[in-house]
């Protein structure tokens, strides 16, 4: 059904499940954000703002991807970011931070800093997490691969563990460089996070009702 064509009102009068204000969410991530050699409509925020108003929510998803950005260059545009007034941010970032074996204390402090303003101006976060690839090391793989977890329970915000889950290692859900999803494989990503961006959205609504963040 499209947005446009939502009904204001359910049975007995009462109002659709997903009815409410409008919500405003950005992916700030990389590459994989971005669209990385795909046609716009196949990108990840398009793709996932259209599943979400399929299931009858309100949402814009704004593309906040720069493809090789970093978690500090993340943390250098969130300003700008902010301009967009979010309700909510899905956090992608880490990877390019992997590919180039910067420090993961460094990775998880800009995080944490990106989160911690986020959180101040009173938006609602979901961390998208990352793995280090294989071929740094055994240490270097256990100390990156951990941060994701231990910055969303330390900061208590939402987690989806690795945002290349049932893509990654998948010759045939991504390009011929091995990293960036096909759209086929952007369907799946989107499929596999929605649950998680469900609950984003449930966040944001409850700290609207007054509920606390």
């Amino acid at each position: 059904m499209a947005l446009g064509l939502l009904p204001t009102t359910g049975l007995l009068g009462l109002p659709p499940a997903h009815a409410a204000e409008p919500i405003t969410l950005v992916a700030l991530g990389d590459s994989l954000s971005a669209g990385y050699n795909l046609p716009q409509e196949a990108a990840f925020p398009v793709r996932l703002q259209a599943a979400l108003r399929d299931k009858g929510y309100e949402v814009t998803v704004i593309n906040a991807g720069v493809s090789g950005d970093t978690t500090a260059g993340g943390l250098s545009r969130l300003d700008w970011m902010l301009a967009d007034d979010p309700d909510g941010v899905i956090l992608e970032l880490g990877a390019n931070d992997g590919l180039r074996g910067l420090d993961p204390a460094k990775t998880k402090e800009n995080l944490a800093t990106i989160i911690t303003r986020l959180k101040s101006e009173g938006v609602s976060v979901l961390l998208a997490g990352m793995l280090a690839p294989p071929n740094l090391g055994r240490d270097y793989s256990r100390d990156f691969d951990v941060l994701y977890g231990d910055l969303a329970r330390e900061r208590d915000v939402l987690l989806y563990p690795f945002f290349l889950d049932g893509v990654a290692g998948q010759p045939r859900l991504n390009l011929d460089d091995g990293m960036h999803p096909t759209p086929e494989g952007v369907d799946i990503i989107v499929s596999r996070i929605l649950p998680m961006v469900e609950a984003l959205i449930d966040r944001i609504q409850t700290t609207r009702n007054g509920k606390g963040q």
